[in-house]
């Protein structure tokens, strides 16, 4: 099976070595996405909601890199540092998703950088 990596600079870059996505198999698979600006890097937002915006903001771009778009997504993981933030990132996230959502699956993040409050990763068809 052949892989393509995906890259937009609409999105943070990896200070790792992982790709942002990689399309394989029909599907595209985004790395987890933090809430953060796609140039300088910072947190975006202090409010679950805000954090919330800004990862599927850069996932959005990431998808459209890859020829898909949050219509396609299949599958979504989110990784949240406190779980009293569900209730704001899920009024976030049903204004992104608001009919057939994707399904949907929760942790909580256990290391994070300063300011961090959520991580999302999802699954697309490309």
């Amino acid at each position: 099976m052949a892989k393509e990596i995906v890259h937009t600079d609409a999105a943070p870059r990896s200070p790792a070595a992982y790709s942002q996505a990689i399309k394989a198999g029909g599907l595209v698979f985004v790395s987890g996405q933090g809430p953060f600006h796609p140039t300088t890097g910072d947190v975006v937002g202090e409010s679950i909601q805000e954090q919330t915006r800004q990862c599927l903001t850069n996932i959005r771009a990431i998808l459209s890199a890859a020829g898909s778009s949050l219509e396609n997504v299949v599958s979504a993981t989110f990784i949240l540092a406190e779980e009293s933030d569900f209730t704001g990132m899920n009024e976030e996230w049903l204004k992104w998703f608001p009919a057939d959502p994707p399904a949907r699956q929760g942790a909580k993040l256990p290391i994070r950088p300063k300011g961090m409050k959520i991580s999302v990763a999802v699954i697309a068809e490309a």
